[in-house]
């Protein structure tokens, strides 16, 4: 069923706009929670538009608002000024995803037109030097971590997109017929999506000039590279379902980048801790396969979920969604991440097993000994019986005037007697000491410093 609106109009996707409208999305380090968050959910604060229905069914893996202020325009200062461009709104809004991923968003609408250098050099601003960006007379970021109060502090991460939906005369340029020509529609791309930083080509070939990834649907453009997006001619919610779409694919490239990060630190505690008790290496192992499964989750429900077209399966977001993939290299950069992780699992595995086998091996050792000082101690235990019962039957061999008792009297036959006992105990204690240190150190590699065989990678998806 097609959207309409109240009088009963076929809602589009295409529209024009007026004003050029510019979204900045940060990734942030550092995690939170957006449990019970007061601001709703993002299907709620935005217009999406048909692809609403999409959305709520999916609503459970959307990134969440924990903070949302309107700005006033003036008080957002880049560290080299404007650049002759007038701001004429400000909305800043910090997400993050039930896996505990945080985004910033700046939503920026420009009064008046946007010189493409202007905007070149706006955006290349507000990315290269994000951490100097300050609101009113305050960084950016401590303003943001005094409104959200958490016990640490966020900072900027390494991610950035800027979606850039051109308005006004920009927007008429980059949509008009015949100016294809190298210093047409080409040349203004290119400054966009390159941030001004792309020397402009001059050559007739037009390929050689081409703006990576353009679709031209003729009333709708699209071009995009790593960092920027343009997207020229699309309605409000067809606007707000592609920033969902970036915001899903920056909150993945975070998650993969932190979780090939925890990956190596699990890979450095295996190999780092030492120890003789197999008590502690148990306990590490457990704490490794718990972090081992934290980083599964972090794949599946911080990055898989956001790069596939589950989340709005129409075909005008799988293309975005496919192409910003693979620009980005999330796909390669995931199947590498999980074969990291499976190999963790493998070793983590493998020190388990061999763990579990020394043990059960000891354990067998020292039934084996404790058998077979119980056997010598039933046979140690004739001569005191012997001579207890020597002791109460032969009672004429026995002074009377000494209590069986006496050990000055009857020293030497109790000294016979408890000899054996004594012997028998020192030699158990010190064999129960040797089994228990035979198994040397649990964590050190077998065969003289040789590592644990690892499986062989898995072959790619596809191949």
């Amino acid at each position: 069923m097609v959207p309409t609106t109240s009088g009963g109009s076929a809602v589009l996707d295409s529209a024009t706009r007026e004003l050029t409208r510019a979204v900045l999305l940060f990734s942030l380090s550092g995690r939170m929670r957006p449990d019970r968050s007061p601001l709703g959910a993002l299907v709620d604060r935005y217009d999406f538009g048909r692809f609403e229905p999409h959305l709520r069914s999916s609503e459970q893996v959307l990134p969440v608002p924990v903070l949302t202020e309107r700005a006033a325009p003036e008080d957002l200062h880049l560290p080299h000024g404007s650049h002759g461009l007038t701001l004429a709104s400000v909305e800043i809004t910090v997400v993050a995803t039930p896996r505990g991923d945080t985004t910033l968003l700046l939503d920026c609408a420009f009064a008046g037109d946007t010189e493409p250098a202007a905007l070149a050099a706006w955006l290349a601003d507000t990315c290269f030097e994000r951490e100097r960006i300050r609101l009113g007379d305050r960084p950016l970021l401590d303003v943001l971590n005094e409104r959200l109060a958490l016990p640490a502090p966020l900072a900027l991460g390494q991610n950035v997109h800027q979606l850039v939906f051109p308005g006004g005369r920009l927007l008429r340029e980059l949509l008009a017929a015949g100016i294809d020509g190298p210093t047409g529609r080409p040349a203004l791309l290119n400054a966009l999506v390159y941030r001004g930083r792309l020397p402009a080509h001059h050559d007739r070939d037009l390929d050689a000039t081409t703006p990576p990834n353009l679709r031209d649907h003729g009333l709708t453009l699209s071009a995009h590279g790593r960092g920027v997006s343009v997207q020229a001619g699309w309605a409000p919610h067809v606007e707000n379902s592609l920033t969902l779409v970036a915001l899903g694919m920056i909150s993945a490239l975070a998650a993969l980048q932190r979780t090939r990060l925890t990956a190596f630190e699990t890979m450095r505690a295996n190999e780092r801790v030492t120890t003789d008790s197999p008590y502690e290496v148990r306990s590490l192992i457990s704490r490794l396969s718990a972090g081992v499964n934290e980083l599964q989750l972090d794949l599946a429900f911080g990055v898989e979920a956001y790069v596939d077209s589950l989340l709005i399966p129409e075909m005008l977001m799988e293309g975005f969604q496919s192409s910003l993939r693979d620009a980005l290299g999330i796909r390669d950069s995931l199947d590498n991440s999980a074969r990291m992780v499976e190999r963790l699992t493998s070793v983590i595995s493998a020190r388990s097993a061999a763990l579990d086998a020394e043990l059960a091996e000891r354990d067998d050792r020292r039934a084996r000994t404790v058998s077979g000082l119980v056997a010598a101690a039933t046979l140690i235990a004739l001569p005191p019986t012997l001579l207890l019962t020597f002791f109460g039957v032969n009672g004429t061999d026995v002074d009377a005037g000494h209590s069986i008792l006496d050990l000055r009297h009857y020293g030497a036959a109790y000294t016979l007697a408890w000899l054996p006992f004594v012997v028998l105990v020192v030699i158990g204690y010190l064999r129960l000491r040797r089994v228990s240190r035979r198994s040397g150190t649990f964590l050190s590699p077998p065969d003289g410093g040789r590592t644990a065989p690892v499986p062989p990678p898995r072959p790619a998806s596809g191949s």
